[in-house]
């Protein structure tokens, strides 16, 4: 108890008298300092991750050189018995301590309901709706106008709030007639408040409407999902994407048949193979019906045909489709064939029915010590195939997309987007990023320092998902890094030290 009413004169003494201990970057709405951070969790999901911030995160954290934190929070962690109008003075401590944290040791603390009273990206999902239900806005802006009174004159280079993760692919109206209800609410408590909203369409899409209430902004860094997410359990689908790599050729997964005529193209490899190859294709999804053909220099060299339906089958799960009355099974296997030497040109091709989609491609060529090239698909629909450049190369097949995701294209998805807010006066930042620990480390490595150069350039501040845990630097549990030793976790200095430089 004594502990607690320390805490609470510490931070109030901190308040009043301006006694913090690392002066930090002066941040406003129009512009954001470039902070460095990551997010701690440990208020994040009420159902496993609810307890008191860890002071030794703070202390680390300042002792690496970063200096920003943010607080991603399950509003149910503080409420009574599952009442959202009584608050539990006890957690809202713990939460108080966090803050005191930033302060001692020179880190700017961003508050932020990850989980806002009706609205969540996680499951259990909210029983009412933020966006349409007004009882459950006035709900969540009380919330927050119980955290601005609470914090007021705290100054805005030590403490920012963050109003809701991720909004849906909503309106920009209704995102800001909701999120003007908070901001009212935390304007009334504490005018000079700084306030951050995140993008439309889970974090990724800038709103325009949301300019009059003077609010910066957070974007998110998950772009592409396929080296961020790959193998996440709580994706679905992830389980089945390829080894990504970096750069990222940009292939579509989806084969068209004739029933889209305006889609309908092969995937074409071109370059000339001095071996016979071994072709893998691994058929994900197939839509009712389609027969994959693959030639070599226009000859037919391997096809099959694919019927789905009910029951079981050659496919591992059947799913029927009500509003199509049709199935489309997961078929997640690899069928195999073989290309002869000198081929110049292989084409794969859909040519009967709907549609199939390939997640993976190898290519093994003959010869001793020889490993196969492995070309991964993203799952964009509506775009017709590209051609493909095939090496030969050591031992292995190199692939070559006329389309590429790298750093020029991280730039056009995720930078120029946003750059139309800034021209009008309005701070950015990303508020999450990262790569789950199942991506390859050297692959999360050279995609990291490519949106690191990016936000450098374009000014913007980040914070990693998470410090310790499995996008984090410490306690990953990546199977392919080499560890060090550090008070007691394992650092990925690799990691870390690619932060520094940025």
């Amino acid at each position: 108890m004594w502990k607690q009413v320390l805490v609470m004169m510490a931070l109030a003494t901190a308040v009043t008298q301006g006694m913090w201990a690392v002066p930090l970057p002066q941040a406003s709405a129009d512009k954001l300092p470039r902070w460095r951070g990551f997010n701690l969790l440990e208020k994040f999901v009420k159902e496993w991750s609810n307890g008191p911030f860890l002071e030794e995160d703070f202390r680390l954290i300042s002792e690496l050189g970063f200096n920003f934190v943010r607080l991603p929070m399950d509003y149910r962690t503080w409420i009574v018995d599952g009442d959202w109008t009584q608050f539990d003075e006890s957690v809202l401590r713990e939460i108080d301590q966090a803050v005191a944290w930033g302060g001692q040791y020179g880190l700017h603390v961003s508050i932020y309901f990850h989980r806002a009273p009706g609205y969540t990206v996680a499951t259990p999902g909210e029983p009412t709706n933020l966006w349409t239900d007004e009882a459950t806005q006035a709900v969540c802006a009380d919330h927050w106008a119980h955290f601005a009174r609470r914090y007021k004159g705290i100054p805005n280079e030590r403490l920012s709030f963050n109003l809701v993760n991720e909004p849906p692919n909503i309106d920009g109206k209704t995102y800001a007639r909701v999120a003007g209800k908070m901001v009212a609410a935390i304007r009334a408590e504490d005018p000079d408040r700084l306030i951050i909203a995140d993008g439309l369409a889970w974090g990724r899409k800038p709103c325009e409407e949301l300019l009059p209430l003077k609010v910066a902004r957070a974007t998110r860094g998950y772009e592409p999902m396929a080296i961020t997410h790959y193998k996440a359990p709580w994706v679905a689908g992830t389980e089945n994407m390829p080894v990504p790599t970096w750069p990222l050729p940009e292939v579509p997964s989806y084969l068209y048949g004739p029933a889209k005529a305006d889609l309908h193209s092969p995937l074409r490899f071109e370059g000339k193979l001095t071996n016979p190859c071994r072709l893998r294709l691994r058929v994900g999804t197939v839509s009712d019906h389609g027969k994959l053909t693959v030639t070599a220099d226009g000859k037919a060299v391997w096809d099959k045909t694919f019927d789905c339906g009910p029951g079981e089958g050659e496919w591992d799960e059947a799913h029927y489709v009500r509003k199509w009355d049709l199935y489309q099974n997961r078929y997640d296997r690899d069928y195999v064939m073989e290309i002869p030497a000198g081929t110049r040109v292989v084409e794969v091709a859909n040519t009967e029915g709907d549609w199939l989609t390939l997640t993976e491609v190898g290519l093994l060529p003959g010869g001793e010590n020889a490993t196969e090239g492995v070309l991964g698909t993203n799952g964009h629909w509506g775009k017709r195939q590209v051609p493909v450049k095939i090496m030969e190369e050591k031992g292995t097949i190199r692939f070559s997309a006329a389309l590429t995701m790298d750093r020029a294209w991280l730039e056009e998805q995720a930078i120029k987007p946003w750059k139309a807010l800034q021209r009008q006066g309005v701070g950015v930042m990303v508020g999450e990023w990262g790569a789950f620990n199942k991506t390859p480390h050297d692959v999360v490595i050279r995609w990291m320092e490519d949106c690191l150069k990016n936000w450098k350039e374009v000014g913007w501040g980040w914070a990693l998902w998470n410090f310790r845990g499995p996008f984090g630097i410490l306690d990953s549990g990546r199977a392919d890094v080499e560890y060090e030793d550090w008070h007691g976790h394992k650092l990925d200095r690799e990691m870390l030290n690619l932060l520094l430089r940025y």
